[in-house]
């Protein structure tokens, strides 16, 4: 390991290990419990993870509240809808994503943002948490240091010219890479340029910003990072690194 990446290790305290089984927080904050999205054998809409003030200050609760309510439930029942009748009802997402060039334009935008949107608050959480040791020695590998992963992070996140996501995946060979989409697309398409599973997402369409920063998406991106759920980001990895997710 670089010297950089150890001090960057030192520096974090990190000792937690990946551990399966154990990345949900839960306080008194917490309204509900989502289903991990990787291991979504039916589609349902998931209650929200949290209260919807439980993010705020960095995102206000005016905000979650239509994002999650609206949007997010939105996507869900057109997906729903253009789905009804057809095999894909009990098709796991990850395997209508492999073939979605194959299915209508309805299906992969209302499909896409019905479960990017689980992704995005299943990695939010007021009790942020950090990652886990061999998270960590990953990132610190592929990007010199946590400081630098966030600066890539950011950076793809900022200048995604219109709607879209940011992500951080794991490719099939197990590298870890920063890419975008834009709209609804994701990195488990079929078409995505690199395929890979998502272990982060933020979100940059303006419906979840705007209220409270206006055109200020930088300031949004950055305060992102106090409210990563990276509890749920290291289990993603752990299925991930030993090939048992599902999407």
């Amino acid at each position: 390991m670089h010297r950089r990446g150890f001090i960057s290790l030192v520096g974090l305290g990190v000792i937690s290990a990946c551990v399966p089984g154990t990345s949900k927080s839960s306080d008194k904050n917490t309204k509900a419990k989502s289903s991990s999205p990787g291991t979504i054998s039916e589609h349902k809409f998931p209650p929200l993870p949290f209260a919807y003030n439980a993010l705020e200050p960095y995102i206000d609760a005016r905000t979650v509240e239509i994002h999650y309510d609206k949007h997010h439930r939105g996507y869900f029942k057109k997906f729903s809808a253009a789905i009804k009748g057809t095999e894909l009802e009990k098709m796991p997402m990850y395997k209508i994503f492999a073939n979605v060039s194959a299915y209508s334009e309805t299906v992969k935008n209302y499909g896409g943002g019905y479960y990017n949107h689980m992704l995005y608050w299943d990695n939010l959480s007021p009790k942020g948490g950090e990652p886990c040791a061999k998270l960590l020695s990953k990132i610190v590998k592929y990007f010199d240091s946590m400081v630098q992963f966030k600066a890539e992070f950011n950076k793809a996140a900022k200048t995604l010219f219109g709607s879209g996501w940011a992500w951080l995946i794991m490719t099939d060979n197990k590298e870890l890479k920063i890419v975008t989409s834009t709209n609804q697309d994701n990195p488990l398409m079929d078409f995505a340029e690199v395929k890979g599973v998502p272990l982060l997402t933020i979100d940059v369409w303006e419906h979840s910003y705007y209220l409270r920063y206006q055109n200020r998406r930088a300031d949004y991106i950055n305060n992102f990072w106090n409210i990563v759920n990276w509890n749920t980001v290291n289990e993603r990895f752990l299925g991930a690194k030993e090939g048992t997710w599902k999407g």
